[in-house]
């Protein structure tokens, strides 16, 4: 695996694989790499020649009263476990390489990005559309692995490079959850064990909603009321939200089984401790038939040997 630190380094590698025939696979990062990061190196390592992993704390993607300066940060383990998943050209650039510092142009989705985390992290969706903006602008042609742990960014990212007609297949990869059932985070790293056992509820409270969709309720204004009572039987967390809504579109859906068929996300946030997680779970529905996405569970260090 070859780091490098500069766009023209960058573009220079990745120009020449494509001049090649070369596909190339990239997933973007802000580093502190668990399973749910490997997934996604696993995933472009499996669909492409080249792949690229960039590591970079966007700063433009965080308030003031964020955690900035506390994001836990890794690059040596970062760099061995990029390695061990077959990376070819991880790129970790200084700010001073992404922002010049006199920039007048920013990229905003609108609609999508003022609600769910847009609504209580204002600002936030316009650092991450940016930023992802820019780092496809300097790897180009290629396909993009995201996590569906971040269905908002997930779905912003697609309208983002389906409205700028960027050469970009955007591919979303499963939610990975630790073996409790918590969704995986960079952010857990903050969680007390008194914490960790309060967050387990986001998680257990999607469970108990999948297993009542298993169960044939479509209906999401009881399915809303079942999330709500059960993460308010937990007084460690402060719920964020608690929504329903079209994957795509992000607005609010009336029943599971509409006639188009769309893809239904259910979607948590909440702060736990110094943290604020979020959790979800994708529902399609076609007759009576609901097929419930919960992630994946890792696997453990030891049986993946």
């Amino acid at each position: 695996m070859r780091t490098v630190t500069t766009v023209a380094e960058l573009r220079e590698v990745c120009d020449a694989a494509r001049a090649h025939g070369r596909t190339v696979g990239f997933v973007p990062t802000m580093g502190y790499f668990h399973d749910g990061h490997r997934s996604l190196m696993r995933a472009a390592r499996a669909e492409n020649d080249l792949v690229v992993v960039s590591l970079f704390v966007n700063p433009t993607q965080f308030a003031p009263t964020e955690d900035l300066a506390a994001y836990p940060r890794d690059l040596e383990g970062d760099a061995a476990q990029a390695a061990a998943e077959g990376v070819d050209l991880l790129f970790v650039p200084q700010v001073a390489e992404v922002y010049l510092g006199d920039e007048r142009t920013t990229v905003h989705v609108g609609g999508i990005t003022e609600v769910l985390c847009g609504a209580s992290r204002p600002g936030h969706f316009d650092g991450v559309t940016t930023v992802v903006t820019k780092l496809l602008s300097m790897v180009g042609a290629c396909r993009a692995y995201f996590g569906r742990k971040d269905a908002q960014q997930l779905a912003v990212v697609r309208r983002m490079t389906r409205d700028l007609n960027l050469p970009v297949e955007v591919v979303g990869c499963p939610l990975v959850r630790e073996i409790d059932g918590l969704a995986m985070s960079s952010r857990n790293a903050y969680l007390t064990d008194d914490d960790r056992e309060g967050a387990l509820v986001l998680c257990r409270s999607l469970f108990v909603l999948s297993e009542a969709v298993q169960r044939g309720e479509r209906d999401c204004d009881r399915l809303r009321a079942l999330l709500t009572d059960m993460l308010g039987t937990e007084p460690r967390i402060k719920v964020d939200y608690a929504a329903i809504v079209d994957a795509a579109t992000l607005e609010p859906v009336g029943r599971l089984d509409r006639t188009d068929s769309s893809e239904t996300l259910v979607a948590l946030a909440a702060f736990v401790g110094r943290a604020r997680l979020i959790d979800n779970v994708t529902i399609s529905v076609s007759g009576e038939h609901a097929t419930v996405d919960l992630g994946r569970t890792a696997v453990p260090a030891a049986e993946e040997r």
